[in-house]
C-alpha cells in the first residue's frame, strides 16, 4: 500500500550557497499532524504549502505549483547504496517521504488522496536540483550526478487543503489521458530538450514550463 512514511518540516539554516539567506532544505520528520494549504504565488506568497515549513529562496522555490515535495523512500535507499552514506527521511529536502509509490513515474496532473478525507494533491512538475542541494549534501558534482539519474521526485499542488500525518495512505484517485511522467519532464528540462514537444499533452504543467515548450515548438 502506498503511504506517507514521514512528514518532514524544515529546520532553518544559513544557506551554504547564498549569503544573507536562510535555507529550508534541512527537513526532519515530525510526529505532529501538519496542516497544508495553498501558499499562493512563488514570489510574495506563503512559500511552502505546509504550515510550519520554511522556504528560504522564494525566487525559485515554493508557491502553488511547488507547494509540497515528495520523494520515495525506495529511491533514497538506492542513493544510500550508491553514495555509501545514510540518508534519513528528509535528506533531499522532501516534505513527504513516501513508500509503495513510484513517484518518478507519476503522471503530470494525477491526483493523490491522502488518508480518509485528508488533503487532495496534484502532481505538477519534477524538482530541478540547485547548488544549495549540492552544498547541503557536500557531494562534489552532485547536481550533475542527480540530473543524470533522472529520479527527481515530484512537486505537488494542493487541490483540497487538510492535514498530513505520517502513516497516512496515498491513493491515486485520477490519472490524466497522457503518458507524460515526472521523469520525462525532468529529462526534457535538463539533458534532453528535444523531448520538450512531447510534453504538450500535459495540461497540468506550470505555465512557465508550458511557455518553454511553446518556445521550443517554434
Amino acid at each position: 500500500m502506498a503511504a506517507i512514511q514521514t512528514v518532514n518540516l524544515a529546520v532553518p539554516q544559513p544557506s551554504p550557497d547564498k549569503d544573507q539567506l536562510v535555507t529550508g532544505i534541512d527537513k526532519r520528520p515530525t510526529s505532529e499532524p501538519v496542516q497544508v494549504r495553498q501558499p499562493g504565488p512563488m514570489q510574495g506568497g506563503l512559500g511552502s504549502g505546509l504550515v510550519g515549513d520554511t522556504i528560504g529562496d522564494q525566487q525559485f522555490h515554493g508557491g502553488d505549483d511547488q507547494a509540497v515535495y515528495a520523494y520515495a523512500r525506495e529511491d533514497l535507499d538506492e542513493w544510500q547504496v550508491r553514495l555509501d552514506r545514510e540518508l534519513s527521511n528528509g535528506s533531499f529536502g522532501e516534505n513527504l517521504t513516501t513508500t509503495g509509490l513510484d513517484v518518478n513515474h507519476a503522471l503530470i496532473g494525477e491526483r493523490w488522496q491522502i488518508g480518509d478525507g485528508g488533503p487532495l494533491l496534484e502532481v505538477s512538475r519534477p524538482r530541478i536540483p540547485c547548488r544549495t542541494f549540492a552544498e547541503w549534501l557536500e557531494i562534489r558534482g552532485w547536481v550533475k550526478t542527480f540530473t543524470k539519474e533522472a529520479v527527481p521526485g515530484a512537486y505537488l499542488r494542493i487541490v483540497t487543503p487538510g492535514v498530513l500525518r505520517a502513516g497516512a495512505s496515498i491513493t491515486v484517485v485520477s490519472r490524466p489521458p497522457h503518458d507524460v511522467t515526472v521523469a520525462l519532464v525532468f529529462r526534457a528540462l535538463t539533458l534532453e530538450p528535444e523531448l520538450l514537444p512531447t510534453l504538450l499533452p500535459a495540461d497540468a504543467l506550470p505555465e512557465m514550463i508550458k511557455e518553454r515548450i511553446r518556445q521550443r515548438a517554434h
